[in-house]
């Protein structure tokens, strides 16, 4: 009888043990700072022409629109690539096209693993966080080993999955030698927007604006809108640059 009763009251201990973790885990949560959506933009264009805009494409994983890149390089239109560990390993002709072509594109770093650069235990839209300043490191320095092993220069942007933040990974993401690519445009909506309002929101760009889309989704419709929206930027004389060709100013200590 002994064993059965032993048995039965580990699981009241199990449970208290669980619920203090649980609270442990809430109440750090609930004491963090709030987390930060940077924003990214151009100084004004001083040319007298339209203006500029960057175009950035996020690579988190998965394969590759080739609808957007073979736009790109048709229309010589430049863009900086946030690419991850894990979409490098997967897509090695899409890397190799980017590689051939110098003069569009820049690959910048998206991290290991696509792992939110949040330094404490939450969910950001579904993705577990990296959790702790270790693990926030582990994920940029992760990134840009990826990035070196494809004999691409050293990376010098970074951006987190989701591109929310909290404001002491920002800081330590910039002593680690990286400026953090904020936005001002979200144009495909994390592609899950139709090729419709992807189209209009990049084609209203204006000088000065950075846009986020993704280069990843190869099957979901707004690959067709990111497509659409640059040419119609390109048809009204907008420049394009890169973000290491131009001066971009963000904001929560992101760029300084």
């Amino acid at each position: 009888m002994t064993a059965p009763i032993l048995k039965q009251n580990r699981h009241p201990l199990q449970k208290l043990l669980c619920a203090i973790a649980l609270s442990v885990w809430a109440a750090s949560a609930a004491h963090a700072a709030p987390l930060v959506e940077p924003t990214l933009r151009l100084k004004a264009d001083a040319s007298g022409n339209v203006g500029r805009v960057a175009l950035t494409l996020d690579a988190c994983g998965g394969q590759t629109d080739t609808r957007i890149l073979s736009a790109l390089v048709e229309n010589r239109i430049p863009a900086t690539i946030f690419v991850t560990g894990i979409w490098l390993k997967r897509n090695a002709a899409a890397v190799e096209i980017m590689r051939a072509h110098p003069e569009l594109f820049e690959l910048e770093n998206h991290g290991g693993r696509h792992i939110p650069a949040v330094d404490t235990p939450q969910k950001i839209y579904g993705i577990r966080s990296a959790g702790s300043p270790e693990a926030v490191r582990a994920e940029v320095e992760s990134g840009a080993a990826a990035l070196a092993r494809t004999g691409e220069p050293a990376p010098k942007w970074f951006r987190g999955a989701t591109a929310e933040y909290s404001p002491s990974a920002i800081a330590m993401i910039r002593k680690l030698g990286f400026k953090i690519a904020g936005f001002s445009i979200n144009g495909d909506g994390g592609s899950l927007l139709g090729a419709k309002e992807t189209a209009r929101r990049i084609g209203a760009a204006k000088d000065g604006d950075v846009i986020i889309a993704h280069i990843n989704q190869p099957t979901h419709a707004a690959g067709e809108g990111v497509v659409q929206g640059l040419l119609a930027l390109k048809a009204k004389g907008l420049t394009f640059v890169r973000l290491d060709d131009a001066d971009g100013v963000g904001n929560d200590g992101t760029t300084d």
